[in-house]
């Protein structure tokens, strides 16, 4: 074994071993995905207190009733509670969104739902385009802090929202609707995978310059942004129904050539 090789293994050991100490999951790629998953955990401990509360209670109502619940009673309360305990730690699991409920609620809620979504479609994308994720990821809490501040009514926030719940996801999405063995094929001098990370890449590059316009103030120059981000990225789910043989040469990234 060369020292290459040797030095690769423990890399790749370090990297199980810290997935391992972080749950066997992927890490949040935002804050609000985070709190979404807080949230989720929280319910999730208070339901095990409530069931073993009530798991106790039953055994005392048992006990007082039958003068005692003895030693088999109480070994059977103690199964009964690592029972319930188990079950309520693995159900409910955390929900992914899918696409239709990705943009509903406030703002706050859009962009931990994309964040999420996200986060479970990673696995299965490329290395550029899980890198690109990763960064999209953390400029979706920059860009949600913002639009906080404004009016939910503003035409413009309508079209930030179309953008980061609808146009953001339905690219991914038109990606995985490809085959794996016909993504690399070339169309255009280009195959799915590296049309994908294009378009993810562009996309972050407008949330950033959203995100300092909205910085700034600048409502109106948002609101003509927004229309310019329909017309840019109106038809990205254009062919995402399209039967999988087709190759549908992923459309998303195609209406968003460099300025």
């Amino acid at each position: 074994m060369t020292a290459s090789q040797s030095d690769l293994i423990l890399r790749e050991a370090r990297a199980s071993l810290a997935h391992q100490r972080a749950g066997g999951r992927r890490r949040s790629i935002g804050v609000r995905s985070a709190e979404l998953k807080r949230q989720h955990v929280a319910k999730k401990a208070a339901r095990m207190a409530m069931a073993v509360g009530a798991v106790l209670v039953a055994a005392m109502a048992l006990g007082l009733v039958i003068d005692g619940i003895g030693l088999l009673g109480l070994l059977l309360t103690i199964l009964a509670v690592i029972g319930v305990l188990g079950f309520f730690a693995t159900y409910p699991q955390l929900k992914v969104p899918d696409l239709a409920s990705i943009n509903r609620g406030d703002v706050r809620t859009m962009v931990g739902r994309t964040q999420l979504w996200l986060e479970a479609q990673a696995p299965a994308l490329p290395a550029p385009a899980v890198r690109l994720v990763d960064q999209i990821g953390g400029q979706l809490d920059g860009l949600g802090l913002q639009l906080e501040g404004i009016d939910q009514a503003e035409p413009a926030v309508a079209q930030v929202r179309s953008l980061v719940g609808e146009h953001l996801p339905g690219m991914v999405e038109s990606w995985r609707r490809i085959p794996p063995h016909l993504r690399q094929e070339e169309r255009g001098g280009r195959n799915a995978d590296q049309q994908l990370a294009d378009g993810l890449a562009k996309i972050s590059g407008e949330i950033d310059e959203i995100t300092r316009q909205l910085a700034a103030g600048d409502i109106d120059a948002l609101a003509i942004r927004g229309r310019y981000l329909d017309y840019r990225y109106g038809n990205a789910l254009e062919g995402a129904d399209a039967a999988p043989a087709q190759l549908p040469p992923l459309d998303p990234a195609r209406p968003v050539e460099t300025k």
